[in-house]
């Protein structure tokens, strides 16, 4: 099922993301995701780039072993230790979305995450439709 975009006139136009998504369905809510590999090791440190291209591989994972597609999430969070970072995540983001159809997001510049190495992490919110979610069990 498509979602529908949501970005009224009255409010600043946006190019890198939705005001609101609208999608029947299901919400799931994923953990934030970090640059680590399947087998739990960091992957670009001190890049970046490298880390949510990983953190991508990561969300992509976790949305096919549901069922759906990138198309299906509806929200990202995303949490930098430093602004200067944001074309590198930006970047890595646009990879996984077709032009003009980004979920609704919020970027944050934080002190720090879970290690000094974690350089971004990003939640996704996920809509299941009822066949996704009942070949889930």
């Amino acid at each position: 099922m498509t979602a529908v975009a949501v970005n009224p006139p009255d409010v600043h136009p946006v190019p890198a993301y939705s005001h609101a998504l609208v999608r029947r369905g299901t919400p799931v809510f994923l953990t934030g995701q970090i640059a680590l590999d399947a087998s739990g090791q960091l992957v670009g440190r001190g890049d970046p780039a490298a880390q949510a291209a990983q953190v991508w591989r990561n969300i992509g994972s976790v949305v096919a072993a549901l069922g759906a597609d990138m198309g299906d999430i509806v929200k990202l969070t995303t949490y930098a230790v430093d602004l200067g970072h944001l074309s590198a995540i930006g970047a890595e983001r646009a990879k996984h979305f077709e032009p003009g159809r980004f979920p609704a997001s919020t970027f944050l510049v934080v002190a720090g995450l879970a290690h000094p190495d974690y350089l971004v992490e990003i939640e996704a919110t996920v809509m299941l439709d009822d066949a996704a979610l009942e070949a889930l069990g």
